[in-house]
This record gives structure tokens, C-alpha cells and sequence, in this order.
């Protein structure tokens, strides 16, 4: 018993070295490639915005700063997430295209690198392959894991799982000038506004909407409640669900991934899902996925 016990200890403090050394390895430990030090920069230029916000507010800039929010945040949870990730729904290619660029102006990367990530991620949750697991640290999960690509291709390999979304010109010319329209959107708000539009449209609206959708990725696998059976650690976190247009109902979404409704109780609010259901009724969108009564069963926590 003994021995035994002396073993265990034994690697659990191996793998607790190894976790430390994977945290560091985000910020030192590892060389930065121009890829990582271009998102480092954007990230904290937007941040830096923020600290100038207070300095130059305006009422016309604080609802611009809110539209930047919802806009770029419904084009995160709407298109990127649930229907070029998971295909949860279609829509006419227009409209797919043009939800598409609302979420690219989120800051949060082109179509094909958000989309592929999250695939890899629901592929390998919680495993040594996760791109961003909570058991790398709280800050790693968060927001660190984005500025270390040459770890993303290490753990998921090259972008492989995303060839319908590189078949589309769209996408690849998205791909190929992300920055131009991320750079076009900065001088258009400062045209219309000066610096007030500028730091708290790309400032205060960016960098809310990012950390939104950042603590779905770590406070959502941390905290909160389970309804559903998954092979994880998702969690549904109910008073982050207004701020996030639904998607903080995690464990919903990891129990039932394809389904374009997250919210899956009446009073579980889903913005997301009230969109996509009002295209439903105009005919805009078609093949809505939601689970089955036996799918729901099957998963249920409590029969």
C-alpha cells in the first residue's frame, strides 16, 4: 500500500510539472512566431483602447460600442459557432456570408481558423490534444492559448478538419485579409467618430465581446451546473447566458453539439436561437437541427 501510494504521488507530481511547464510555455518558454506576435499586438492594442475609453466617452460612443458588441458577438455565436462550426442550421449563401463578416469584425480571427479550433476542441475536450482545456490553468484556457500556434499545431495538427469552408472563395479571401479588414474597420469608426468611437468601439465593445466568448471556453468548463451526461467538464452558467447570446449553456451545447438551440429550457434565455428561429419562420433558414426526445433521455443526468 505503501509503495503504492508512493507511486501515485510520485506522478502525480510528474503531471503537475508538467501542467506548470505547459502554462509557462504560453509566454516564455517556447519561441514566438510572427503568427503569435501579430495576435499578441492586436490583443493588446485593443485592450490598450480601453484604457483611453474613460478619457474620451461620449453617449454616441457608448452605443456604438454597444452595437460593435452585439453585432460582433451574434456573428461569433450565429455564424462562426453554430453554423459554419457545427452546421447547426442553413441559410441562403448571402446571408451565410454576410453573418460571416459580422463575425470577423469581433476581432476573434477568420472563419476557417475559429471554425477549425473549435472543431479540434469538441473532437479532443478535455484531453491532451484540447486546444484550450481549463486543466492547462484558468489563464491558459482564457485567453493565453491563442498566442502560441506552433503548441495548437502540436496538440490538432494542420488545419484539416475544415476543407468545406476552404473550398469556399469567401472564406480563403477572408483568410488571406483578415487584417486589412480588421484595419479598414478601426479607420472607419475613427472617421465617423474620432478617438471616443475608436476606443470604445474597437476598444470597450472588442475586448467585452472577446472575454465573453473567452469565458466560454474556461469559466464554463470550471463553474456552474450539469443537466446533461458528457465526457467533460462543460457546464451551463445561467447569468452569463444574456451577455453571451446563449452560449454560456455549455453543458447543453457539449451534450447536444448540432443543435442550433442552446437554451434548451424555455426559460434558459438563447438570443442566438431566437434568431435563428425567427429565420426559420421567414423561410430564411432551413435544416434546424434540435435534439430528439430519445437523444434527451439518453443524455439526462436524472431519468
Amino acid at each position: 500500500m505503501s509503495m503504492s501510494s508512493e507511486e501515485e504521488n510520485h506522478r502525480k507530481n510528474v503531471e503537475d510539472k508538467a501542467e506548470m511547464g505547459r502554462r509557462k510555455r504560453a509566454i516564455w518558454e517556447r519561441k514566438w512566431r510572427r503568427l503569435d506576435i501579430v495576435k499578441a499586438f492586436a490583443s493588446f492594442f485593443v485592450h490598450f483602447l480601453c484604457l483611453l475609453a474613460p478619457f474620451n466617452f461620449t453617449w454616441p460612443a457608448l452605443r456604438v460600442a454597444l452595437v460593435v458588441y452585439t453585432v460582433g458577438g451574434l456573428g461569433i455565436t450565429v455564424s462562426y459557432h453554430r453554423n459554419l462550426a457545427h452546421r447547426s442550421f442553413k441559410v441562403p449563401k448571402w446571408l451565410e456570408y454576410l453573418f460571416a463578416y459580422c463575425g470577423l469584425l469581433a476581432i476573434q480571427g477568420d472563419p476557417i481558423d475559429w471554425v477549425s479550433t473549435h472543431r479540434y476542441h469538441h473532437q479532443f475536450t478535455d484531453s491532451d490534444r484540447d486546444p484550450h482545456s481549463p486543466r492547462e490553468g484558468f489563464w491558459f484556457s482564457h485567453l493565453l492559448w491563442l498566442f502560441d500556434t506552433g503548441y495548437l499545431v502540436e496538440k490538432c495538427g494542420r488545419r484539416t478538419n475544415v476543407e468545406d469552408l476552404k473550398r469556399q472563395w469567401y472564406y480563403k479571401f477572408l483568410q488571406r485579409t483578415v487584417m486589412y479588414h480588421i484595419l479598414a474597420f478601426g479607420f472607419l469608426l475613427y472617421y465617423c467618430g474620432g478617438l471616443s468611437f475608436l476606443t470604445w468601439g474597437m476598444g470597450i465593445g472588442v475586448a467585452m465581446e472577446h472575454h465573453v466568448t473567452c469565458c466560454i471556453n474556461s469559466l464554463c468548463h470550471i463553474w456552474g451546473s450539469r443537466t446533461w451526461k458528457t465526457n467533460d467538464t462543460s457546464r451551463n452558467v445561467w447569468w452569463l447566458s444574456v451577455f453571451s447570446f446563449g452560449e454560456s449553456w455549455h453543458n447543453n451545447h457539449h451534450a447536444f453539439e448540432s443543435s442550433a438551440r442552446q437554451g434548451l429550457e424555455w426559460w434558459q434565455i438563447d438570443i442566438s436561437w431566437y434568431i435563428v428561429r425567427f429565420l426559420e419562420i421567414i423561410g430564411l433558414a432551413t435544416d434546424v437541427k434540435l435534439p430528439s426526445e430519445s437523444q434527451r433521455r439518453r443524455m439526462a443526468l436524472v431519468r
